[in-house]
């Protein structure tokens, strides 16, 4: 057996939203049976070089009879860890602030089957979760999207949304003009996109928030009186997007509890008192598996706090080897010294 080493390109190209969205959606749902583990994210802090390594392990099964979207009803199963940090000071570098590296396994032998780009990963499973919560919360004749943040999370952002709603208009905010530039230039001939102000983009049927920002910058005023919002961008404690009355009023789903209260959108006002478990509707899993309702009739503004999980990323990994090794793609190499054996 070979292990197949695959490069950011070999990921996006061996990544169709159409099976990655319908695979994540399958994550949350055995995520929600019990049919998955992942233990806390790991982190080791490295202050002397402005950096840190995060640690995410997972392993899911999943029953294709209860995926309703999921395509052809096929169990299967997966598991791997990714490597990830977040250095600062790799701007000043040449290279990237966030770096990842995926390792896939076969859970039944240990085989490392594949050695994947992780940033790419990353962005295809964080447009993905988008997609899936998007699908389960936004209005169903939903057509307009606005993006804050031009970014390179918020392509996949687009390019997902898309696959579960007939999106036409898209308004993207940014304060770096060359940024939205590309991101019209990227997607111009497909979907009518335009650059706008953030009111204009907040009042889209749905929105996607994907900034860094420490101090809200989308007011409750200049939300859609039925918007949905994927709350993209806190990764951490002290990040903040959305203005506190924007969460108090909505429909407010996360992805994950411990996550989300420590360092998810909704960490600053959990933290200050200003939210607290009421406010909470429930996780996106409750609702894939039918537990908890999604968009009623009667519902208004909604908010899917994302703050990104490693099943998420075993199952976009495990999309990508599959694709990858049906195609043939990637590079074959023999890590272990056994393809003689």
């Amino acid at each position: 057996m070979h292990t197949l080493l695959l490069d950011s390109e070999d990921v996006g190209a061996n990544a169709p939203m159409a099976a990655v969205v319908p695979a994540i959606e399958a994550a949350f749902g055995a995520y929600e049976r019990g049919d998955a583990q992942m233990p806390a994210k790991s982190y080791i802090d490295l202050p002397q070089y402005n950096g840190d390594f995060r640690s995410m392990p997972a392993y899911l099964s999943v029953d294709g009879e209860a995926v309703e979207t999921a395509g052809e009803a096929a169990d299967w199963d997966a598991a791997g860890i990714k490597w990830v940090n977040v250095h600062t000071d790799n701007a000043d570098r040449g290279l990237p602030t966030v770096l990842g590296t995926m390792i896939y396994s076969d859970p039944e032998t240990a085989f490392p089957l594949a050695i994947m780009d992780g940033r790419e990963l990353t962005m295809l499973r964080t447009g993905a979760a988008a997609a899936v919560a998007t699908d389960h919360l936004a209005v169903t004749d939903a057509t307009s999207l606005g993006i804050v943040g031009a970014g390179v999370q918020s392509y996949t952002q687009l390019e997902a949304i898309a696959t579960v709603r007939s999106i036409e208009d898209v308004i993207v905010a940014d304060q770096r003009p060359e940024r939205v530039a590309d991101f019209i230039d990227h997607f111009g001939d497909r979907f009518d996109v335009r650059s706008g102000e953030i009111g204009e983009a907040a009042a889209c049927d749905v929105l996607s928030t994907v900034t860094p920002v420490e101090s809200p910058i989308i007011d409750r005023a200049d939300v859609g009186e039925q918007t949905h919002i994927n709350a993209i961008g806190a990764d951490a404690a002290g990040k903040h997007e959305l203005s506190d009355q924007i969460l108090l009023d909505a429909t407010l789903v996360i992805d994950d509890y411990e996550q989300t209260t420590h360092s998810g959108e909704i960490n600053v006002p959990y933290s200050t008192g200003t939210l607290t478990d009421g406010d909470i509707y429930g996780a996106l899993g409750e609702i894939v598996v039918g537990k908890k309702a999604g968009r009623s009739s009667t519902d208004g503004i909604t908010v899917f706090d994302s703050t990104g999980l490693a099943i998420q990323d075993v199952a976009a990994a495990h999309v990508v080897y599959t694709e990858a090794n049906e195609a043939d793609n990637g590079t074959a190499f023999d890590l272990l010294g056994l393809a003689d054996a």
